[in-house]
């Protein structure tokens, strides 16, 4: 998609869009026609999640004459109005901050529908008679990728709140020897070629990675739970500094001593009971570790239980993975996004 022609933009933003509408729906469901959740710093209100995606859309590309410039595009150049005379006040994140967002007097559901779709019928009207030139489209696939990333954190919502969604979860692994992989020389950083990156994800940094083993498969619950059997989240020296200040303060608000959404833990078995979407839901020992965050998962690999050296430098992980990926690993797969 970073190099999406016209056409191929077309469809994928109509995907993209059907998504977030069905998504919305399922939480209106199950939350009311409010869709309101309880305030919190790791969330954002549904109705003001959905209506940002229709207002980003709309800001850089209906409203913006110079969308043309693509990545040249002066981010203060003067905008068009709104089809929608409060979006900026509802939905710009720089007049609505977050802690601000709980209070704001957001339309209804089906309002922030309809500004979706009006949105998009819009967008994909002005694509259609765009050129199918890199800066041109540039803005097209930003919003699609911004779309995308607003799905994930919508899906994030309904499993925080426990609405149903109707997804498939994954199926258990087989286990398979270790990855021995080669020492290289990786580039860091997106080519500067024309197709669409974020600036943080351009420039070239050169990064000599050495031989390493990875495992061929995720973590399953399994080896996770021996992980717990055996302390680990009682073992400071385990722990990086600030993921041991998180999981201080996680223990003092939750009690955790396991991945976030964690029941009951089957030390004998390797399973757990988690919570998924709001139904308690048993997770064989085979089946890959979910809602495990950074610090978690670094503390496991510092563990006895992890097979794999560590890394000498956290920045040379997309080398490790694509590597491994070409070497026949596996990657553990939650709920799609799509």
């Amino acid at each position: 998609m970073r190099r999406a022609s016209r056409e191929q933009l077309s469809l994928a933003l109509m995907d993209a869009r059907n998504y977030t509408l069905q998504i919305l729906a399922r939480l209106e469901e199950g939350l009311g026609e409010d869709v309101r959740v309880p305030p919190s710093p790791d969330t954002v209100p549904p109705l003001w999640l959905a209506g940002h995606v229709a207002w980003l859309a709309e800001y850089w590309i209906a409203r913006n004459p110079q969308r043309g410039l693509g990545p040249r595009c002066p981010a203060d150049c003067v905008r068009l109005a709104s089809i929608e005379p409060q979006a900026d006040q509802w939905f710009d994140p720089r007049l609505a901050p977050h802690e601000e967002r709980w209070q704001l007097p957001l339309p209804d559901a089906n309002a922030v529908k309809a500004y979706l779709l009006d949105t998009l019928e819009t967008t994909l009207e002005l694509l259609e008679h765009t050129a199918d030139e890199d800066d041109a489209l540039y803005f097209y696939r930003m919003v699609l990728f911004h779309e995308d990333l607003r799905g994930e954190e919508l899906v994030t919502i309904a499993q925080t709140v426990g609405v149903p969604l109707g997804l498939a979860l994954p199926t258990g692994v087989a286990a398979r020897p270790a990855l021995l992989m080669p020492a290289t020389r990786w580039t860091l950083g997106w080519s500067e070629d024309a197709s669409f990156a974020l600036d943080i994800e351009r420039g070239h940094e050169p990064v000599q990675v050495p031989e390493f083993e990875i495992d061929a498969q995720p973590v399953t619950w399994a080896q996770f739970v021996e992980f717990i059997d055996d302390g680990g989240y009682d073992r400071e020296e385990l722990w990086h500094p600030r993921g041991w200040q998180w999981l201080q303060r996680e223990a003092q608000q939750e009690g955790r001593r396991g991945p976030r959404h964690v029941e009951q833990i089957g030390v004998a078995s390797g399973a757990v009971l988690q919570t998924m979407f709001g139904k308690a839901t048993r997770m064989g020992g085979t089946q890959v570790v979910m809602h495990a965050n950074w610090w978690e998962a670094d503390a496991w690999r510092a563990g006895p239980a992890a097979a794999s050296p560590p890394r000498p430098n956290g920045r040379s992980v997309p080398c490790r993975a694509r590597a491994a990926a070409s070497a026949g690993a596996t990657c553990g797969n939650g709920p799609p996004a799509r």
